[in-house]
């Protein structure tokens, strides 16, 4: 009997896992692919050019042979890998919140860039899930004070542990909307559900595995941003700020909808051009224009 044949080489696993994952339906399967193996394997990113040609442990073929399939299964690589870096933070991701999403840093940098003449701004992120947009302006801002709400006490649980995990310290109040805080803050900074309900039918399958209380708000999608606006106008300071990520189909719509109420209000693009973002005050400053 010849030799046994030598297990697949590294190479050869990246090649054969972008080729199950393309088969899959996965939107990004080079990337996904190259995420996993090198998670399995617990390897630098330079370890794909470098040592492409080794072979790979049996007991390290088994776990990306399993993530493998759960990612196939069109479970979010977020929830596989365990933890992002996002907006300068490390951010452990699982079924308790959504997603942190690549366009929602954008919004983090717009938040930044509206506090920049702001000393020792007074912040609330209404609706954090994760902790992201709260966590990466504490980072980047230590000397704010930040707020963050959320309905979930899951979503609430999982914030707190991304902030000991980060050595932040930010306030966390459960609860509807702004949870009854009065303020006055700088910027009210948000994330909202904004997908219409009709969107359910379309979505896609790694979706099913956020919080539907984090997605969907009503027929339109603005049932939930329309009260935040309302709330807000109390808590903000002179010259504050309110900025929301919302679906491109309806920002200007409801910039419109914020001008019609007295606020004065912007849409901004995200880096793909989509008019993504609203950035509205209740009187001039902060950047705001008209």
């Amino acid at each position: 009997m010849g030799e046994s044949l030598p297990p697949p080489t590294l190479r050869a696993w990246l090649h054969e896992a972008t080729r199950l994952l393309r088969d899959a339906g996965v939107p990004s399967p080079e990337a996904d692919a190259r995420a996993l193996v090198l998670h399995a394997l617990n390897l630098g990113g330079a370890a794909l050019l470098t040592r492409g040609s080794e072979p790979v442990p049996q007991a390290d073929a088994a776990r990306l042979a399993d993530l493998l399939r759960r990612r196939a299964a069109r479970i979010p690589l977020q929830h596989l890998l365990g933890e992002v870096e996002w907006g300068g933070v490390r951010l452990r991701t699982d079924r308790r919140a959504l997603v942190p999403r690549p366009e929602t840093e954008w919004l983090l940098h717009l938040a930044l860039e509206t506090l920049r003449a702001v000393p020792a701004p007074r912040v609330l992120d209404v609706g954090t899930g994760t902790g992201a947009l709260a966590l990466g302006l504490k980072a980047a801002r230590p000397e704010a004070s930040v707020t963050a709400t959320d309905l979930s006490p899951e979503a609430l649980t999982l914030a707190r542990e991304n902030a000991g995990l980060n050595g932040l310290e930010v306030a966390f109040v459960e609860g509807s909307l702004l949870a009854g805080l009065s303020g006055p803050f700088d910027l009210i900074v948000s994330n909202p559900p904004y997908l219409p309900e009709t969107d359910r039918e379309q979505a896609d399958p790694e979706v099913r595995f956020d919080p539907t209380l984090a997605l969907y708000a009503g027929p339109d999608g603005l049932e939930v941003a329309r009260p935040l606006a309302a709330e807000a106008v109390a808590a903000l300071a002179p010259g504050g700020v309110m900025l929301l990520e919302l679906d491109p189909r309806n920002a200007a719509p409801f910039a419109a909808e914020l001008r019609e109420q007295g606020w004065q209000a912007e849409v901004l693009p995200d880096l793909a051009g989509r008019m993504r973002f609203v950035r509205a005050g209740r009187s001039e400053g902060l950047g705001v224009r008209r």
